[in-house]
């Protein structure tokens, strides 16, 4: 699964964090990997003595891992992954920014997996810049390519790209990496009248895997995108 859970704010309910609302959702699909964008971790915007990562993990029962993105409100802000399956060697990777252009600064968080038959996957989670340019998305990208370029290990990577199909941040993607659906995929956002897929799971060395299922949850109320769900049988 990956999931933007807009730091767990319901879009209707502006002052209101509801972080089991998000729990819920990923609960009802019981996913063994979980994407995570706009996570919040011990801020005033989210609360400061909550760690959105680590509770969402305790709800769903999976084991948790922050990758800060920024500090923020007295804490910090960023990506995360939830794993029912072994995690280890957890690493935040930042990203490239342009500082003339103000952008948030990006990150990748990665670990390796150890599947129920013993093989181990790379997952990664991330989420690029959200500015009208392409700039910081396309260096972003860019890095993203290069990092796992050398992997010999097959590799799930997961987020809110901020771009839609056909535009050269999703070609370098589609360049290096296979999406889980490439035609009729389902818009991730907004949630009422969703109109574009900026939420993708994507995977490396596309012997590795083959796609059972891609679908988007029409879940409105806990966010303000859409969650996608795949399931990939690893070869």
């Amino acid at each position: 699964m990956t999931y933007n859970i807009h730091h767990a704010n319901p879009p209707s309910k502006p002052d209101l964090i509801d972080i089991a609302a998000i729990a819920k959702v990923i609960n009802a699909e019981r996913p063994d990997l979980v994407a995570l964008q706009e996570i919040d971790v011990n801020n005033t915007r989210s609360g400061k003595t909550l760690h959105e990562a680590n509770e969402l993990g305790r709800l769903t029962g999976m084991q948790a891992f922050f990758a800060k993105g920024i500090d923020y409100g007295g804490g910090e802000y960023g990506v995360a992954m939830l794993s029912r399956l072994p995690m280890a060697d957890m690493q935040r990777i930042p990203l490239p920014t342009d500082e003339s252009t103000k952008g948030e600064h990006r990150t990748i968080g990665t670990s390796v997996i150890t599947l129920r038959d013993g093989r181990k996957i790379i997952f990664a989670v991330t989420h690029l810049d959200a500015q009208s340019a392409p700039t910081n998305r396309l260096m972003q990208m860019r890095k993203i390519a290069d990092y796992f370029s050398n992997e010999k290990q097959p590799v799930i990577i997961a987020g809110d790209f901020n771009a839609t199909p056909g535009t050269e941040v999703i070609n370098i993607l589609d360049s290096n990496f296979t999406r889980s659906c490439i035609t009729d995929c389902g818009f991730t956002i907004p949630v009422i009248k969703p109109n574009k897929t900026i939420d993708f799971i994507a995977y490396k060395l596309s012997g590795s895997f083959k796609v059972l299922e891609h679908r988007v949850i029409p879940e409105t109320y806990a966010s303000d995108h859409l969650p996608v769900i795949a399931v990939l049988e690893v070869r």
